[in-house]
């Protein structure tokens, strides 16, 4: 079972960095960073709260 919860956190912190500095540099303004910093929390908690509800 610890090797079915490494991977996958393995393989998003990947992504992370990977995508990351796009996003940083494409960002460069607060106002901007922060206006797409929370569009993006407001999908990432809309797609947690949906798969809780289907998986309950």
């Amino acid at each position: 079972m610890v090797l079915e919860e490494i991977v996958p956190a393995i393989s998003l912190i990947a992504v992370l960095i990977l995508v990351l500095p796009a996003f940083l540099k494409s960002n460069s303004k607060l106002k901007q960073f922060l206006t797409n910093l929370s569009i993006w929390t407001i999908i990432v908690l809309v797609v947690m709260i949906l798969l809780y509800l289907i998986i309950r």
